[in-house]
This record gives structure tokens, sequence and C-alpha cells, in this order.
């Protein structure tokens, strides 16, 4: 399951990108249109900056903005950055690594070798699709609410 962190992160970059190459959006414009606590987002939109997919400008006329196109930003990121693991489970994880302590030989493990194929899989979706594929989707969704 995602943590708040990086479903609050993407909704984030995703109201962004829908303003990328227009002036920055204040965080509390960002918070109110995602129902995002603000000091939650400040911290979460803090480490996107600090991985350079945002940046900051201070002042009136101040906020934030992506530094690039929606199309470059990929999920897969989002969710490093965030700290979240891609796999379901911890002895199937590229960087959050951990042994089952219920397992017995995880070489001989059906379960493991499954949740492999899943954490492959789910790697290559979140590593295909970008902010703006994800824009696209809710214009679509959108579209078929008014038919």
């Amino acid at each position: 399951m995602l943590s708040k962190k990086t479903r609050y992160a993407m909704k984030a970059l995703v109201v962004l990108g829908k303003h990328f190459g227009k002036a920055p959006l204040q965080i509390s414009r960002i918070a109110s249109e995602e129902n995002i606590p603000k000091k939650f987002l400040e911290q979460i939109l803090l480490d996107l900056r600090n991985a350079g997919l945002l940046f900051s400008k201070k002042g009136a006329g101040g906020g934030y903005g992506l530094v690039k196109d929606p199309s470059e930003i990929f999920l897969v990121q989002v969710l490093r950055i965030t700290g979240g693991p891609v796999a379901l489970l911890p002895c199937v994880s590229l960087n959050f690594y951990q042994k089952c302590d219920e397992c017995i030989n995880e070489s001989t493990c059906g379960v493991r070798d499954a949740f492999v194929d899943v954490r492959n899989a789910t790697l290559k979706v979140l590593s295909e699709t970008s902010i703006a594929d994800i824009i696209a989707r809710e214009e679509k969704l959108l579209s078929h609410l008014g038919n």
C-alpha cells in the first residue's frame, strides 16, 4: 500500500504538472486543491525539490514549479524519493531488502518467486507511467463523465 506521503507527492506533482510552464504555485493552493495538510505538503515539496524535480521561488509570486516536463517525471521516481518500496514483500525488495523471519529457504520459496514477478510488473508500470500520463488519464476519465 502506498504511504500518504507518496500519494500526496503524486497528487501535488499532478497539480504542478497541469501548471507546467506557468507561474509557480503556492503551497496553500496545492494543499487546498488536493486536500493535503499544508505542513505535511511543505515537507513533501521540499523533498521533491531536493531530489531535483521542483524549483521554488520566494516572495510575491513565489511557490513551487516543476523543473522538468511532466512527461519526464515517472511514478517510480516519486515512490523512491518518498521512501516507498515497490515490492510488497521485504524479501523481494531491490532497495529495502529484508529476509522474512518465517522463511526457511528463499531460493525455494514459491511465494517469494511469485512476488518477484509482481515486483517486476509493478516496477515496469511505475517506470513507464509519467505525471503527464496521469494527467491524461484524469482528462480521459473526466471526458467519460460528460458522456
